[in-house]
């Protein structure tokens, strides 16, 4: 059974670090791509960050680069997005895309809130 589910999330102040988990099962990582998106009120979701798993290569969307980090323990079934110096732009539902083209699977998100 293909299962994600991403935890982590909560409230911080700004200028504060959270660390969001993306725990995964009955998937083959190696061959996935792994994406977070977040969608804050109002707003299209957007992607933050990807993992391509087979050689871990990252990529950032502008907003984020610096102070996000995506990392994997290889052969684990977790990713882990370490978010810092956050920012009140940041509040947003995470969400953990795992991808192959075509077929993609989506975790239930966790909610990040940061204040000012």
């Amino acid at each position: 059974q293909l299962q994600i589910v991403e935890s982590g999330g909560g409230l911080v102040q700004s200028g504060g670090s959270l660390r969001l988990s993306c725990a995964t099962s009955g998937f083959t990582l190696e061959y996935y791509t792994i994406h977070w998106f977040r969608q804050a009120p109002g707003k299209e979701r957007e992607g933050v960050s990807c993992m391509r798993i087979s050689d871990g290569r990252t990529k950032y969307t502008e907003s984020v680069k610096g102070r996000f980090t995506m990392a994997r323990i290889n052969g684990r079934n977790t990713v882990y997005l370490q978010m810092d110096s956050l920012k009140p732009e940041d509040t947003a539902v995470y969400y953990c895309n795992v991808n192959r083209y075509p077929n993609e699977y989506w975790g239930q998100g966790t909610q990040v809130t940061v204040s000012s």
